[in-house]
């Protein structure tokens, strides 16, 4: 029998486990799904059906704002510079819409609209 996180990733991926998903996984068995999809941004049913291997979404995405947030994987943006790679996702989901709310966001719209990492499958 399966038990914590980690266990249930192992059974469900096998061999094939990738190196973030078995991160994702001890990182939940060291706090909690929600906080790790807190971190993320995303909902916990989200972290639940990837370490189960049942997250029928795009899986890059899932791994980009994990990768951001929790191993320190970077990108380098034409407006900002380097950031971490979950704010360069989250910044060009907001860029699906303009909203002029302020000088950073109009900014960020213009710039992630023009950039050739936007277009990819983006995890909401």
């Amino acid at each position: 029998m399966t038990s914590g996180p980690l266990a249930v990733a192992e059974e469900a991926w096998g061999e094939s486990l990738p190196d973030w998903v078995r991160a994702m996984a001890a990182e939940c068995d060291a706090t909690s799904q929600n906080k790790v999809a807190t971190r993320m941004n995303r909902s916990a049913s989200l972290v639940s059906s990837v370490i189960r291997n049942k997250y029928p979404g795009d899986m890059e995405a899932v791994e980009e704002v994990f990768r951001g947030a929790f191993m320190k994987k970077t990108l380098d943006c034409p407006a900002l510079g380097t950031l971490p790679a979950n704010e360069c996702r989250d910044w060009r989901v907001k860029a699906r819409t303009f909203v002029n709310v302020n000088s950073q966001r109009v900014m960020m719209f213009r710039a992630c609209n023009r950039c050739p990492r936007n277009g990819k499958g983006d995890v909401e």
